[in-house]
């Protein structure tokens, strides 16, 4: 059971936890290990606990639109478009955890050096990788199932010690050992450590999933059920922060005494004693510290909110993922159970009564990876590098601060062998514009460009706290992010010739035979593609004169209590789904909060 208004209302909790997501509740569960300490969750959305449209696999995406699961945000105009930002912080505890697509996957190890590259001690490979393993519960398939997958796992680093269950879904179609050998055929490698820090090529990820129950495993499960009986936690759902309450320190430094929340339409107060810790995801953190005034002068002035600290960072930076699905139609004789069956609703109830017995479409899940440089899928490779460089060179005095850095390290991963570059088998159609066909199975290649250069932000604009802030995400708005994209696209639509894929698939539903050279294909990129919800970087951990928001301990600049611990703090966006990557943020923070942080070494001295 969560706890009651009255519980909380006035109440002084030692750490106050604004957002009870994927970080906030592996940060209230670490923190609430010590019983002298008390811990308050704060989480705008619902309980959503025992949902089995939060339980149940192969819902995809369903929940964007339920406005019990996620958060119908949208940006501001983007050329002649306005996107839909389903903001994969979901709404309700566990947040992105309990909506995502379940994909665990990692970055490569110099991707999360390159943290540490840009000023953030400590940040690097080696603790990501000591802080993950706390979190990581990896559940080794049997042999049988090994065997028929081609898997291997006497290289891969995992642990089996968390919380939080990690394994191959119980249903592993013979399709997708078919996709995976035609992306061979074309070219592509087997990755040699796939979870282990080198994830360039082909393999099968596992996804948070539960073999037992054949169920989502997310923070939910993994931290929040286990410790909820926990004297010293407690946890408020339907609780929206609408900011910090701060002091000044004779000092002239601000610190935080406990934050206002809105609870059935009224606000309400809690105090804290020791931190306040916000965890409330990329796309609204930021808005936090400006409605508490601190972020960008010009930006608190237009709002109306008093400049407590001018942190002109906040909410600058913002960085997405973004994909574009191409879709096949299978042959009627290729056996392959698609989601698309389920948009029958006799087949959407049968394969509910087969989830309940560990069979049928429900116990699927997105396996088929392959992470790569633009130089293995494209002749361009050179020439758009070389594109890219020209224009970083030519504006190097125009960037804001600490923008020029990012870009140096992000041309040497566009010129060196970064895995930027993702294709995606989805079982199922997953494009647009032409609709599927009634009756017909689909197979869908999510292409997806990690690595961006274009940058966006996320900003206030109104002191009311019920009004969204501003997102706007710029895309495309550097022209090498639309040129890989095509080369990634062109690749993917050839495939279509590669056997065993050709021998599968009836016809190209999309991008479709009318779109044929390159400017048709750029065209419907721009028209069709959407946002992976990956927001990050708008609280970056970086030098405060670099546009950082929070020091390498997560501290905001300026504060003494006030930290962020989500993906906003990630600086610099790497090639892969981030969640592993979010848990890995709140297990580390979780230990220099306490003071028992030892970093290991990396690659910076």
């Amino acid at each position: 059971m969560t706890a009651s208004l009255d519980a909380v209302a006035n109440k002084f909790f030692d750490y106050i936890i604004c957002g009870g997501g994927t970080s906030g509740l592996t940060l209230a569960a670490r923190l609430s290990e010590d019983p002298a300490v008390s811990v308050l969750v704060l989480e705008a959305g619902g309980e959503n606990t025992d949902d089995p449209d939060i339980l149940r696999p192969a819902l995809w995406g369903s929940h964007f639109t339920n406005q019990a699961h996620s958060w119908t945000y949208q940006t501001v105009s983007v050329g002649d478009a306005v996107y839909p930002w389903f903001r994969h912080e979901g709404k309700g505890l566990g947040g992105s955890s309990g909506i995502n697509f379940m994909c665990w996957t990692k970055p490569h190890a110099s991707e999360i050096d390159d943290l540490e590259k840009l000023g953030n001690p400590g940040w690097n490979w080696n603790n990501y990788e000591k802080y993950l393993s706390r979190t990581e519960g990896f559940i080794v398939p049997s042999a049988d199932v090994q065997k028929r997958n081609n898997m291997c796992f006497e290289t891969w680093k995992m642990s089996k010690d968390g919380p939080l269950k990690v394994t191959y879904p119980g249903t592993i179609d013979e399709a997708e050992l078919k996709i995976q050998q035609t992306l061979i055929n074309a070219g592509l490698s087997i990755a040699p450590h796939p979870l282990s820090g080198d994830p360039t090529g082909v393999f099968f990820a596992p996804n948070t999933y539960d073999p037992i129950t054949h169920t989502r495993s997310y923070a939910t499960t993994a931290f929040y059920l286990p410790n909820r009986h926990r004297e010293n936690l407690t946890v408020l759902v339907s609780a929206s922060v609408n900011r910090v309450r701060t002091e000044m320190l004779p000092n002239g430094v601000i610190t935080a005494v406990g934050v206002e929340f809105e609870y059935d339409g009224k606000e309400y107060v809690a105090n804290s004693k020791k931190e306040v810790l916000l965890t409330a995801g990329a796309p609204k953190s930021p808005h936090i510290l400006e409605l508490s005034g601190i972020g960008r002068k010009e930006i608190l002035n237009k709002i109306g909110v008093p400049v407590k600290v001018d942190l002109p960072g906040v909410g600058e930076n913002a960085q997405e993922h973004v994909f574009i699905g191409v879709s096949f139609e299978l042959r009627d004789d290729v056996e392959f159970d698609t989601v698309d069956l389920l948009r029958d609703p006799a087949a959407a109830a049968e394969h509910i009564e087969l989830h309940a017995s560990g069979s049928g479409i429900h116990t699927k899940g997105i396996i088929g990876f392959s992470f790569t440089p633009l130089s293995m899928l494209s002749e361009k490779s050179e020439e758009i590098y070389q594109s890219a460089k020209r224009k970083v060179e030519q504006n190097a005095g125009k960037y804001p601060p600490g923008l020029m850095e990012q870009y140096e390290i992000q041309l040497d991963r566009l010129r060196g062998r970064a895995p930027g570059c993702e294709l995606i088998s989805f079982p199922g159609y997953l494009s647009g514009p032409n609709p599927p066909v009634p009756g017909k199975r689909y197979l869908s290649v999510l292409v997806a460009m990690n690595h961006c250069f274009s940058r966006g932000t996320i900003h206030s604009s109104s002191s009311d706290p019920l009004k969204d802030p501003e997102f706007d995400p710029r895309y495309l708005e550097e022209e090498v992010d639309l040129d890989v994209w095509v080369e990634m696209v062109k690749f993917t639509r050839n495939l279509a010739n590669i056997e065993p894929l050709k021998n599968m698939i009836a016809l190209e539903s999309n991008p479709g035979p009318e779109v044929q050279d390159e400017a048709q294909l750029r065209d419907w990129i721009k028209k069709y593609f959407c946002t992976t919800w990956h927001t990050a970087g708008s609280c970056s951990m970086l030098p405060k004169a670099s546009g950082g928001v929070v020091d390498p301990e997560l501290k905001v600049y300026g504060t003494n209590n006030i930290r962020v611990v989500d993906l906003s703090v990630v600086p610099l966006l790497f090639g892969a789904h981030p969640q592993a990557t979010v848990y890995a943020i709140a297990e580390q923070a979780a230990d220099i909060i306490k003071g028992n942080f030892v970093p290991m070494s990396g690659v910076v001295a």
